[in-house]
């Protein structure tokens, strides 16, 4: 490949003119770098420039980039069939065996599989199915979604209205209703001298009690809170929500898109804590992200609600490409090149090792907490260690430093939702496979970055 793109220019003019991307805004867009070549935990730009890519993309090239096995399982299955309707009376093998092969890495009580296309969709489906499960059971007034402050679950409309980040609602609104936020288990910024995980779970079960256990149909929870800062709970906090949700019969609903397949360590990641959700919503690396792909995983009680019922409460939920054949082809690779190259352990000691590498910028100034787990990171920056006081604007510096010395991550900008304020937080989740050395570079850039925007 030559350095530079010739039509490079060309192409971004019009981009500028034609396209219209994720979070648009033209200031931001002015100077786009046009990604043209993937390799492993490296990304290269259309002026011959590489970078590492420390958000594996958008958390979801777990498996890495320019994997050929996998682009070979996806043009196989193309070529052979490449897409057939999965609606009920069709089917085809990949999509039966995927389904077969994530229930039998999920939870013990896992029992089958809805596909979709992506996490925001899972989650849509997720409310849906939870809704549904409900009025099968005779309870049908049962239909609240409680979420958490500073959780992502997507900007389609149901989705964007469980999801409590600044920003995100402001100009979409008036949301879904029946959506309802409790606090986040944020040890670093709880107030109070308490247990931040008994007193967050806890919290959850004051807004089920405050409107009332017949009206909540679930709630839902990212194992470790991902873009809002790589929030990681306490080891009391699932077990003890687990605990609230059953007292008062409400579904648990885990969101994985971020957590599952092997991000944090293990294939699931309530599994670190000992708790089975009611139903899980997956997208992002059960395909690295090669193809869209996502679904929600049902347990026995779920999907015997919907296995069991009468042609009149069918379960009319739908969508072409449930099931495709090509995306699960690329699924099932995916999850034996994982399986193959140990990437969900390598993930664990990987993520110890660029965990640790992070807290040694404790010492500097405005650094304030650094969490994680697994292959996914955060480092909270301050003002003031003592106080606490958010560094409000410093994160998008130190992001623009770090990608002037090739690394790509990102940042949680300060705000205020419900009772916690925070400060800006970067963001890391490298591809499973990144190697040592560049595990140790990011840790490296990331420390300098921040010296250099002070």
């Amino acid at each position: 490949m030559d350095d530079v793109m010739p039509n490079a220019e060309l192409l971004l003019d019009l981009d500028r003119r034609r396209l219209v991307h994720p979070l648009h805004n033209v200031t931001e867009h002015a100077a786009a770098r046009l990604f043209v070549e993937g390799r492993g935990a490296m990304l290269r730009t259309a002026d011959g420039k590489e970078y590492i890519d420390g958000l594996s993309a958008l958390w979801n090239v777990n498996a890495g980039h320019g994997r050929k096995e996998l682009a070979q399982a996806a043009a196989k299955q193309m070529e052979t069939l490449a897409y057939a309707s999965a609606y009920a009376g069709f089917s085809n093998e990949p999509a039966i065996r995927l389904a077969d092969r994530i229930v039998g890495l999920a939870y013990a009580n896992s029992a089958a599989v809805y596909f979709t296309t992506g996490g925001a969709e899972s989650n849509e489906s997720a409310f849906k199915t939870a809704r549904y499960f409900w009025k099968r059971m005779g309870k049908p007034g049962k239909v609240k979604i409680i979420s958490r402050f500073f959780g992502y679950h997507g900007v389609t409309l149901a989705a964007m209205s469980a999801t409590q980040l600044p920003g995100y609602q402001k100009m979409f609104g008036p949301l879904v209703p029946e959506f309802v936020q409790a606090a986040p288990p944020y040890a670093y910024r709880w107030p109070g001298n308490g247990d931040a995980g008994i007193e967050a779970a806890e919290a959850v079960e004051k807004a089920i009690l405050d409107h009332g256990a017949d009206k909540i149909a679930a709630v839902i929870a990212e194992p470790v809170m991902g873009a809002g800062g790589v929030i990681v709970p306490p080891p009391t906090y699932f077990p003890r929500l687990r605990q609230i949700c059953d007292k008062h019969d409400v579904l648990l609903i885990a969101d994985e898109v971020i957590t599952g397949y092997g991000r944090t360590g293990r294939w699931f990641a309530l599994g670190h804590w000992g708790v089975q959700p009611d139903i899980v919503s997956f997208a992002k690396g059960v395909t690295s992200g090669y193809l869209p792909l996502g679904g929600i995983i049902l347990s026995e009680r779920v999907h015997r609600a919907v296995a069991d019922a009468p042609a009149d409460e069918r379960y009319m939920h739908a969508a072409t490409y449930s099931g495709h054949p090509t995306c699960c082809a690329v699924g099932l690779a995916n999850i034996d090149l994982i399986e193959r190259e140990g990437l969900v352990e390598r993930s664990a000691v990987m993520g110890k090792r660029l965990l640790a590498g992070l807290e040694t910028l404790r010492s500097l100034p405005p650094v304030g907490d650094v969490r994680g787990l697994g292959m996914m990171c955060g480092v909270e920056l301050v003002e003031d260690k003592g106080t606490r006081k958010p560094a409000a604007g410093l994160g998008a510096r130190v992001v623009a430093q770090a990608m002037e010395r090739g690394l790509l991550l990102r940042q949680r900008g300060a705000g205020t939702l419900g009772p916690i304020t925070t400060g800006d937080s970067l963001v890391l989740a490298p591809p499973l496979m990144t190697p040592e050395a560049t595990i140790d570079r990011i840790v490296q850039i990331v420390g300098e970055s921040i010296e250099a925007a002070l």
